[in-house]
């Protein structure tokens, strides 16, 4: 799982040496807030991958690292097995779209809402400490959204 960091002007993907190695790419990724243009959260990261591995890692379902190209268009990807991502679409980048594994995909969307400190920072930890605005059912998930409630009738 790739851990992010997060300043004003940037977002670090930390990258560990074994995934550098499987994903081809020497250092970690960084990206430029002004380049990410939206945040996606996805249980099934597999739906997200287009194209094909170059250069890259791939075992079917349990692996994905690297540079996935298409015809027109370029991603990174890091997702492992069925684990949760995050999808960043970015526009003026060397990549069209980052595809992450990682628990920490809302944090990410909440921590780029807020106005963080000029020093790298895990974006857990700044979701933790920002005051992030939150709007009253915001269309989440209810059982009984525009029913109405069951009445008993005697028999």
């Amino acid at each position: 799982m790739v851990t992010l960091l997060l300043d004003t002007s940037q977002l670090e993907v930390v990258l560990s040496p074994l995934e550098q190695a499987a994903a081809f790419y020497r250092d970690n990724l960084r990206v430029d807030r002004d380049h990410i243009t939206k945040v996606q959260l996805t249980e099934e990261p597999w739906t997200w991958l287009r194209g094909v591995a170059s250069p890259g890692t791939h075992i079917k379902g349990l692996f994905a690292a690297g540079t996935w190209e298409t015809a027109t268009s370029r991603d990174f990807v890091l997702v492992r097995r069925r684990r949760p991502a995050v999808v960043i679409d970015l526009e003026g980048s060397d990549y069209a779209r980052l595809l992450l594994g990682t628990r920490h995909g809302l944090a990410l969307a909440q921590a780029l809402r807020l106005d963080v400190s000029a020093e790298p920072t895990d974006v857990t930890e700044i979701a933790a400490t920002g005051a992030i605005p939150v709007t009253p059912d915001a269309g989440g998930p209810s059982r009984n959204r525009g029913k109405a409630k069951p009445t008993l009738k005697p028999a």
